[in-house]
């Protein structure tokens, strides 16, 4: 479980997460994360997605972000705010060369703080702790796969699409891959 101050270093995919209070922090109400989003973060095939039963906020605190909500891209600046309620498709971008400081909560926390966590985790087997580049392939969608079907109260792809996350994280069982 994260705790306050905590840095999720997601470096290898262009993201820096600092917990700002944890789900423990506030009775499981929300999650609260300060977020560093390097130049050209999830430019190419961001995750699409939703989340299920939780509103998920965004304060942009220093730069230019993009924004897919429902079916569309919009451009978010320094002191916008933004809410994607429950089941609402999103995903985001920074498409500069600037870090992107954006304010970010996730109503109520559920297991938010735990999946990032994990993707930390995933990232240093797929990275080797940092020492390699991180590539999309096919060890890495097999990974990611079991990663987000443990988190299906949290989390489901839109694009990919669902159904093949389910099936890629089926595979990945049958071949024993965890994390």
């Amino acid at each position: 479980m994260a705790y306050k101050n905590q840095i999720l270093d997601m470096t290898p995919i262009g993201m820096k997460f600092t917990v700002l209070q944890s789900g423990a922090d506030t009775g499981g109400k929300s999650l609260d994360l300060h977020w560093e989003l390097l130049p050209k973060c999830n430019m190419k095939d961001p995750l699409v997605h939703i989340h299920p039963h939780a509103i998920e906020t965004y304060e942009v605190l220093e730069g230019e972000i993009e924004f897919f909500v429902k079916d569309k891209w919009i451009i978010a600046r320094t002191g916008d705010k933004l809410t994607v309620p429950k089941g609402v498709t999103h995903a985001f971008r920074n498409p500069t060369e600037k870090i992107v400081k954006v304010y970010n909560t996730h109503q109520p926390a559920f297991g938010m703080e735990n999946y990032f966590e994990d993707v930390c985790k995933v990232l240093d087997i797929l990275t080797d702790n940092k020492r390699k580049e991180f590539k999309m392939n096919l060890k890495t969608k097999l990974y990611m796969s079991v990663l987000m079907n443990n988190y299906r109260n949290e989390i489901i792809a839109k694009s990919p699409p669902d159904i093949a996350i389910k099936l890629l994280g089926f595979i990945s069982k049958l071949l024993g891959i965890n994390y």
